[in-house]
Protein backbone atom coordinates (compact mmCIF):
# COMPACT_ATOMS: atom_id res chain seq x y z
CA UNK A 1 0.00 0.00 0.00
CA UNK A 2 0.99 3.20 -0.60
CA UNK A 3 2.97 4.73 2.51
CA UNK A 4 1.35 6.15 5.70
CA UNK A 5 -1.95 4.44 4.01
CA UNK A 6 -3.89 3.05 7.18
CA UNK A 7 -5.39 -0.52 7.02
CA UNK A 8 -8.84 0.58 7.75
CA UNK A 9 -9.73 -0.83 4.70
CA UNK A 10 -10.10 -3.75 6.43
CA UNK A 11 -13.05 -2.15 8.62
CA UNK A 12 -15.05 -2.73 5.34
CA UNK A 13 -14.02 -7.12 5.82
CA UNK A 14 -15.51 -7.17 8.86
CA UNK A 15 -19.00 -5.28 8.34
CA UNK A 16 -19.22 -7.81 5.25
CA UNK A 17 -18.05 -10.66 8.07
CA UNK A 18 -20.85 -9.73 9.73
CA UNK A 19 -23.62 -9.57 7.27
CA UNK A 20 -22.71 -13.22 6.74
CA UNK A 21 -23.31 -14.09 9.97
CA UNK A 22 -26.31 -12.54 10.60
CA UNK A 23 -27.92 -13.52 7.18
CA UNK A 24 -26.19 -16.46 6.07
CA UNK A 25 -26.13 -17.31 2.41
CA UNK A 26 -28.24 -15.05 0.85
CA UNK A 27 -27.96 -11.61 -0.97
CA UNK A 28 -28.29 -9.61 2.23
CA UNK A 29 -24.94 -11.86 3.57
CA UNK A 30 -23.29 -10.02 0.78
CA UNK A 31 -25.15 -6.70 1.90
CA UNK A 32 -27.04 -6.08 -1.20
CA UNK A 33 -30.87 -5.16 -0.55
CA UNK A 34 -32.82 -7.29 -2.70
CA UNK A 35 -32.27 -10.29 -4.94
CA UNK A 36 -33.71 -9.09 -7.92
CA UNK A 37 -30.76 -6.27 -8.20
CA UNK A 38 -27.85 -8.26 -7.71
CA UNK A 39 -29.05 -10.78 -10.59
CA UNK A 40 -28.96 -7.70 -12.66
CA UNK A 41 -25.27 -6.76 -11.32
CA UNK A 42 -23.82 -10.59 -12.13
CA UNK A 43 -25.18 -9.85 -15.84
CA UNK A 44 -23.85 -6.65 -16.53
CA UNK A 45 -20.19 -7.65 -14.60
CA UNK A 46 -20.45 -11.05 -17.24
CA UNK A 47 -20.96 -8.85 -20.10
CA UNK A 48 -17.05 -8.03 -19.76
CA UNK A 49 -16.46 -11.01 -21.13
CA UNK A 50 -15.47 -11.96 -24.68
CA UNK A 51 -16.34 -15.63 -24.97
CA UNK A 52 -13.89 -18.02 -26.93
CA UNK A 53 -15.58 -20.72 -29.26
CA UNK A 54 -11.92 -22.21 -28.73
CA UNK A 55 -11.57 -22.60 -25.00
CA UNK A 56 -12.63 -21.68 -21.91
CA UNK A 57 -11.75 -17.70 -20.71
CA UNK A 58 -10.04 -17.62 -17.44
CA UNK A 59 -12.06 -15.41 -14.83
CA UNK A 60 -11.34 -14.44 -11.48
CA UNK A 61 -14.01 -13.14 -9.38
CA UNK A 62 -12.25 -10.95 -7.17
CA UNK A 63 -14.02 -10.25 -3.75
CA UNK A 64 -16.22 -13.55 -4.20
CA UNK A 65 -18.54 -13.31 -1.63
CA UNK A 66 -20.15 -16.36 -1.12
CA UNK A 67 -19.85 -16.93 -5.30
CA UNK A 68 -23.24 -16.26 -6.20
CA UNK A 69 -21.66 -15.10 -9.62
CA UNK A 70 -20.70 -18.72 -10.05
CA UNK A 71 -24.08 -20.11 -9.17
CA UNK A 72 -25.13 -17.16 -12.03
CA UNK A 73 -22.45 -18.82 -14.56
CA UNK A 74 -23.76 -21.96 -13.68
CA UNK A 75 -27.41 -21.02 -14.41
CA UNK A 76 -26.63 -19.35 -17.70
CA UNK A 77 -24.96 -22.02 -18.82
CA UNK A 78 -21.57 -20.25 -18.67
CA UNK A 79 -19.92 -22.96 -16.87
CA UNK A 80 -18.92 -24.71 -20.38
CA UNK A 81 -17.04 -21.56 -21.43
CA UNK A 82 -15.37 -20.16 -18.29
CA UNK A 83 -12.53 -21.41 -15.67
CA UNK A 84 -14.04 -19.77 -12.90
CA UNK A 85 -12.16 -19.02 -9.25
CA UNK A 86 -12.87 -17.03 -6.80
CA UNK A 87 -10.88 -15.08 -4.44
CA UNK A 88 -11.91 -12.77 -1.06
CA UNK A 89 -10.18 -11.81 1.49
CA UNK A 90 -12.22 -12.99 4.01
CA UNK A 91 -11.78 -16.62 5.14
CA UNK A 92 -15.20 -17.08 6.24
CA UNK A 93 -16.77 -16.11 3.07
CA UNK A 94 -13.91 -18.67 1.10
CA UNK A 95 -14.57 -21.49 3.62
CA UNK A 96 -18.42 -21.01 2.40
CA UNK A 97 -17.71 -21.38 -1.15
CA UNK A 98 -15.39 -24.13 -0.94
CA UNK A 99 -18.43 -26.07 0.95
CA UNK A 100 -20.45 -25.05 -1.93
CA UNK A 101 -18.23 -25.60 -4.81
CA UNK A 102 -15.21 -28.07 -3.48
CA UNK A 103 -14.78 -28.73 -7.20
CA UNK A 104 -13.58 -24.69 -8.37
CA UNK A 105 -10.59 -22.80 -7.16
CA UNK A 106 -10.62 -20.43 -4.39
CA UNK A 107 -8.39 -18.06 -2.94
CA UNK A 108 -7.89 -16.56 0.46
CA UNK A 109 -5.97 -13.62 -0.27
CA UNK A 110 -5.26 -9.42 0.78
CA UNK A 111 -3.84 -8.16 -2.57
CA UNK A 112 -2.74 -5.07 -0.80
CA UNK A 113 -0.27 -7.24 1.46
CA UNK A 114 0.43 -10.25 -0.62
CA UNK A 115 0.04 -10.57 -4.44
CA UNK A 116 1.81 -14.25 -4.82
CA UNK A 117 -0.19 -17.09 -5.99
CA UNK A 118 -2.78 -15.19 -7.86
CA UNK A 119 -1.59 -16.00 -10.93
CA UNK A 120 -3.11 -14.15 -14.18
CA UNK A 121 -6.66 -14.50 -15.80
CA UNK A 122 -8.08 -13.47 -18.67
CA UNK A 123 -11.17 -11.27 -16.85
CA UNK A 124 -11.08 -9.99 -13.26
CA UNK A 125 -14.70 -9.20 -12.08
CA UNK A 126 -15.18 -6.43 -9.06
CA UNK A 127 -18.69 -6.99 -8.08
CA UNK A 128 -19.44 -4.89 -5.02
CA UNK A 129 -16.09 -4.59 -3.74
CA UNK A 130 -16.02 -0.62 -4.16
CA UNK A 131 -20.11 0.35 -3.44
CA UNK A 132 -19.74 0.42 -0.10
CA UNK A 133 -16.97 2.86 1.94
CA UNK A 134 -18.46 2.92 5.32
CA UNK A 135 -16.94 5.11 7.85
CA UNK A 136 -14.17 5.49 5.73
CA UNK A 137 -13.58 9.27 4.69
CA UNK A 138 -13.94 9.63 0.62
CA UNK A 139 -10.20 10.28 0.41
CA UNK A 140 -9.38 7.25 2.30
CA UNK A 141 -11.77 4.91 0.01
CA UNK A 142 -10.40 6.71 -2.89
CA UNK A 143 -6.74 6.27 -2.19
CA UNK A 144 -7.46 2.35 -1.37
CA UNK A 145 -9.54 1.78 -4.60
CA UNK A 146 -6.55 3.46 -6.75
CA UNK A 147 -4.23 1.04 -5.14
CA UNK A 148 -6.28 -1.60 -5.40
CA UNK A 149 -7.33 -1.56 -9.08
CA UNK A 150 -3.50 -0.60 -10.46
CA UNK A 151 -2.43 -3.83 -8.10
CA UNK A 152 -5.58 -6.38 -9.70
CA UNK A 153 -5.09 -4.71 -12.94
CA UNK A 154 -1.84 -6.17 -13.13
CA UNK A 155 -3.35 -9.80 -13.31
CA UNK A 156 -5.78 -9.18 -15.87
CA UNK A 157 -4.52 -9.77 -19.52
CA UNK A 158 -7.64 -8.53 -20.69
CA UNK A 159 -9.59 -6.80 -18.91
CA UNK A 160 -11.16 -6.15 -15.71
CA UNK A 161 -14.97 -5.21 -14.30
CA UNK A 162 -15.71 -3.13 -10.92
CA UNK A 163 -19.03 -0.81 -9.89
CA UNK A 164 -18.85 2.11 -7.50
CA UNK A 165 -22.24 4.48 -6.54
CA UNK A 166 -22.69 7.23 -9.32
CA UNK A 167 -23.31 11.03 -8.45
CA UNK A 168 -26.32 11.67 -10.84
CA UNK A 169 -28.83 10.53 -7.20
CA UNK A 170 -31.11 12.58 -5.60
CA UNK A 171 -28.62 12.19 -2.30
CA UNK A 172 -25.73 10.64 -1.55
CA UNK A 173 -25.40 8.11 1.14
CA UNK A 174 -22.19 9.20 3.76
CA UNK A 175 -21.16 5.20 3.75
CA UNK A 176 -21.20 4.64 0.07
CA UNK A 177 -18.69 5.59 -2.07
CA UNK A 178 -20.24 7.86 -4.98
CA UNK A 179 -17.30 8.52 -7.63
CA UNK A 180 -17.81 11.18 -10.61
CA UNK A 181 -16.61 9.95 -13.31
CA UNK A 182 -14.21 12.88 -14.03
CA UNK A 183 -11.44 11.67 -11.98
CA UNK A 184 -11.94 7.75 -12.41
CA UNK A 185 -11.54 8.75 -16.11
CA UNK A 186 -8.33 10.71 -15.21
CA UNK A 187 -6.78 8.30 -12.87
CA UNK A 188 -7.59 5.26 -15.69
CA UNK A 189 -5.95 7.11 -18.84
CA UNK A 190 -2.99 7.94 -16.62
CA UNK A 191 -1.76 5.01 -15.10
CA UNK A 192 -4.10 1.75 -16.07
CA UNK A 193 -5.37 1.83 -19.56
CA UNK A 194 -7.33 4.47 -22.15
CA UNK A 195 -9.54 1.85 -23.12
CA UNK A 196 -12.40 2.18 -20.99
CA UNK A 197 -16.37 2.12 -20.93
CA UNK A 198 -18.88 3.85 -18.16
CA UNK A 199 -21.68 1.79 -18.04
CA UNK A 200 -25.25 3.38 -16.57
CA UNK A 201 -27.59 1.72 -18.73
CA UNK A 202 -29.32 -0.60 -16.14
CA UNK A 203 -31.46 1.10 -14.00
CA UNK A 204 -29.25 1.19 -10.29
CA UNK A 205 -28.00 3.97 -8.52
CA UNK A 206 -24.34 2.91 -9.61
CA UNK A 207 -21.87 2.64 -12.83
CA UNK A 208 -20.22 0.13 -14.14
CA UNK A 209 -16.75 0.39 -15.73
CA UNK A 210 -15.08 -2.25 -17.77
CA UNK A 211 -11.28 -1.71 -18.44
CA UNK A 212 -9.82 -3.53 -21.44
CA UNK A 213 -6.02 -3.61 -22.12
CA UNK A 214 -6.40 -3.23 -25.84
CA UNK A 215 -8.97 -1.05 -27.94
CA UNK A 216 -12.18 -2.81 -28.87
CA UNK A 217 -13.21 -2.84 -32.17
Amino acid sequence: MEQGQSHSYKNIVTHYERCLEQFGDSFRGVDWPNEKDAQTRYQVMMDLVEFNNNKPVSLLDFGCGTAHLLEYIVKQSYAGQIQYSGLDISKKFIEVCRNKFPDHHFITSDILADQDGIGQFDYIIMNGVFTEKLSLSFDEMWNYFRDLIARVFRHADKGIAFNVMSTQVDWEREDLFHLPTDPLASFLSAGISKNYIFRKDYGLYEYTCYVYREPRV
